[in-house]
């Protein structure tokens, strides 16, 4: 219950405080390529619900229809714009819309599309348990995932072999310990992370 009372208010002040910023980016999104503003995609919520989880489009309409594993820099259906608002993480801003409708936490497992879903191993799949959130100990651990997967000769499978599973253990280990504290010093080492600065150790 502490948990949704966080997720409203925070949720809430910060579209709110960043109503400018998501105006002014949804129209450069819009302005600078066809498809619109925003982008919403099915994925898998608690207790296996789907659900439209919001972003700024960064992808020229139809990508997804060439796969859904991103590869950094060299994905060629990355927009001008897009390269810069998924290297901030600014595409995620329009998740806060999701996060107060209760789609999904400001903490938690990241949600994942329907088919890689179904490849969880019935351990894998606890993370259903509890909602999904905008930032998580795997969000930190592989922020630079695209540029990892771009790295790699075939990006699915790598994908699906080493960085699914080990992200997934990370979540595991979260809902199995989780408190408001360790939410507070995840939000931390999320923001630290995206200036490039680590924080002090109690965010550590």
């Amino acid at each position: 219950m502490m948990k949704r009372t966080f997720d409203i208010l925070a949720s809430g002040i910060g579209l709110i405080l960043l109503a400018p910023v998501l105006v002014v980016l949804g129209a450069i999104v819009a302005l600078t390529s066809p498809g619109g503003a925003c982008y919403a995609q099915k994925r898998v919520g608690r207790g296996g619900r789907t659900f439209q989880l919001l972003k700024f489009r960064s992808m020229r309409p139809g990508s997804d229809a060439l796969g859904k594993i991103t590869v950094g820099a060299r994905d060629p259906r990355i927009t001008s714009i897009g390269h810069f608002l998924r290297k901030t993480k600014m595409d995620e801003l329009p998740q806060l819309f999701n996060v107060f409708v209760g789609d999904m936490s400001v903490v938690g497992p990241r949600p994942e599309v329907a088919e890689y879903v179904a490849l969880y191993t019935p351990e894998q799949q606890e993370v259903l348990r509890v909602r999904p959130g905008i930032t998580s100990l795997a969000s930190i651990a592989y922020i630079n995932e695209n540029e990892l997967l771009g790295n790699s000769s075939d990006p699915q499978r790598t994908y699906v072999d080493e960085v699914m599973p080990a992200k997934l253990k990370l979540d595991l280990a979260y809902i199995h310990d989780r408190s408001a504290f360790k939410d507070l010093r995840i939000i931390g080492r999320t923001f630290g992370k995206l200036i490039g600065v680590e924080g002090p150790c109690w965010i550590s």
